[in-house]
């Protein structure tokens, strides 16, 4: 890992990155690619050093309450989270000074901060976003080698699930002729149904190549996958959306369960969910209410 001194710490829609690159190894990793402009070995974690002090100043001057979310770029739980505690930090902050949060992570380290977590879901809103590839624990380790298994993730949604979190989940990537089966996108969805989550964002079955992460998601598929680089090659090209080509009924498949479950799938409801600050009457409040309410019926 190595510091550096950042700027600024919020984007114009108030996310985060409190690290750049990342240690766990997926092969499919659009972060990977040239145009996000990293300048350092991917597995070389930057840290912004002064990244705590930068968002405090941010909240302190923010005119309205918002939601404030990380981990587009790069899970906020990497290993190096057990270490410096970066995102405890945050969440002490956004707790007290009462915005709300959503965070994108593939690890189960996010339990360590349940108890921030909860508490800043009774003031305001606080919403754990979740990847799911697959649902074959094996896969999982080869195309997400240094991460948090399925099985793992799902114990994590389910913890949360009783926690009284809300959850959303990723269902992405999907790689053709690796993880495009119904098998294992019914698979995905029966944990999504048992862990009672918000919604599901898809894009379709599929995944993006670009300069950068296509080169490295090639030498995983010639390591792991072996001859499945040059089948990609002569039906995709360089192609940056890879569709598999079982995405009409996958797509049908995944909307359908989802209806049947009352599982929201329209991407454009959940980001604006994901966005919407709520603030929560305090226990307190409602039960002062409740009392004066109470005095009223009495004359």
């Amino acid at each position: 890992m190595h510091f550096v001194k950042a700027k600024g710490i919020l984007s114009s829609k108030n996310g985060m990155n409190l690290y750049r690159g990342c240690s766990h190894g997926c092969i499919y990793c659009d972060s990977r690619s040239k145009c996000y402009h990293m300048e350092h070995d991917f597995e070389d974690i930057e840290v912004k050093e002064n990244a705590i002090e930068l968002l405090e100043y941010a909240l302190t001057h923010k005119r309205k309450k918002c939601m404030i979310g990380t981990g587009s770029m790069t899970d906020p739980y990497i290993p190096l989270e057990t270490e410096l505690k970066y995102v405890r930090k945050v969440l002490h902050l956004i707790y007290e000074y009462g915005f709300g949060f959503t965070a994108i992570t593939k690890s189960d380290r996010v339990l360590r901060d349940l108890d921030l977590l909860q508490k800043i879901n009774e003031k305001t809103k606080c919403v754990v976003q979740m990847t799911l590839t697959t649902c074959d624990e094996d896969l999982c380790r080869k195309i997400e080698p240094n991460v948090s298994t399925t099985k793992e993730r799902f114990e994590v949604l389910k913890k949360l699930r009783d926690a009284g979190i809300p959850t959303v989940v990723w269902l992405s990537p999907i790689l053709p002729f690796i993880n495009d089966t119904e098998e294992n996108i019914s698979g995905i969805l029966d944990m999504c149904i048992e862990a009672k989550v918000y919604g599901i964002i898809c894009f379709g079955m599929g995944l993006t190549l670009r300069e950068g992460n296509r080169e490295f998601f090639y030498e995983q598929l010639d390591r792991q996958f072996p001859q499945l680089k040059e089948k990609y090659i002569r039906i995709y090209g360089h192609q940056y959306m890879v569709v598999s080509p079982n995405n009409r009924k996958l797509m049908k498949l995944f909307h359908q369960k989802c209806d049947e479950n009352g599982i929201v799938h329209n991407n454009n409801q959940i980001f604006q969910y994901l966005q919407a600050f709520e603030e929560k009457q305090s226990v307190q409040q409602l039960s002062l209410w409740s009392i004066g309410e109470n005095k009223n019926d009495g004359y």
